[in-house]
């Protein structure tokens, strides 16, 4: 399925849906943050993605994890606002890898972020994690 994504554009299409989603933004032991490359878009993103009924926002978001890792507008002629919460988490297992939805799956070092296509409000979500916005894991 295609989409396209609106940040702050005032040219965007009306929402016809509102989606609740979670992010995981998942640092490691050196302080990596682990990222996926959207098959969809080829951007690097936060893992996260649509909370399904019955579940919590945060089981929400680890769900997200581990299947994969503004307003998005689809093939099927949905177009979702989307409100996100992001949490902070630590690997416990696991090595990344790719699946479905991500055919890159990586932890990258903040000072590499740069290097990365990250879309403006996956980078913001970052900045607020890196310039002490959000509660610290240390």
């Amino acid at each position: 399925m295609g989409r396209t994504e609106y940040y702050h554009d005032p040219d965007a299409p009306k929402a016809n849906t509102l989606i609740p989603a979670s992010n995981l933004l998942v640092v490691d032991e050196d302080g990596a943050i682990l990222l996926q490359r959207r098959r969809d878009t080829g951007q690097w993103a936060l893992p996260g993605g649509a909370q399904d009924i019955g579940e919590t926002a945060a089981q929400c978001a680890v769900r997200e994890c581990l299947e994969e890792t503004g307003i998005v507008a689809y093939t099927d002629g949905e177009i979702r606002q989307q409100y996100e919460t992001t949490y902070i988490g630590r690997p416990v297992g696991g090595e990344p890898t790719v699946n479905d939805e991500a055919d890159g799956v990586r932890f990258v070092p903040p000072a590499d972020l740069d290097r990365y296509d990250i879309h403006p409000s996956m980078r913001r979500q970052i900045g607020d994690y890196l310039a002490g916005t959000y509660p610290r894991l240390d």
